[in-house]
């Protein structure tokens, strides 16, 4: 089963992406800031892929994947954003800073879901 790891500090938006993949046959692990996610990968199976939000208490998405580039073991995840910050500069730096994917808030499940199957390994 393949293993999503989600960081976004919104709690409803945590449900339905949750339920979405679940049903969808992927084992989810959801953490609400950068610093929980990184606890939480000490203990968890190393996930196949990320989806972050950018806009976090404490330490931003942007933050996480460049983090999750630098480290050896997590560099080749994809990642992907889903985020409600629309500007084209802010997508560009998304991926700029190793995102695979940039989803904008609020976007329709099977964009989403079309967008993991297209980078899950």
């Amino acid at each position: 089963m393949k293993h999503i790891f989600v960081v976004e500090d919104g709690h409803a938006e945590q449900k339905m992406m949750r339920a979405l993949l679940e049903q969808s046959g992927f084992q989810v692990t959801l953490a609400s800031a950068v610093d929980e996610a990184w606890e939480k990968l000490k203990s968890v199976t190393p996930p196949h892929l990320f989806i972050l939000d950018i806009v976090m208490p404490g330490k931003s998405g942007l933050e996480l994947c460049r983090t999750i580039r630098e480290n050896p073991e997590l560099k080749d995840t994809p990642v992907i954003f889903c985020s409600s910050k629309s500007e084209e500069f802010d997508r560009f730096w998304a991926l700029r800073q190793g995102a695979q994917a940039y989803l904008i808030k609020p976007y329709a499940p099977k964009e989403l879901l079309d967008t993991v199957y297209q980078h899950i390994q």
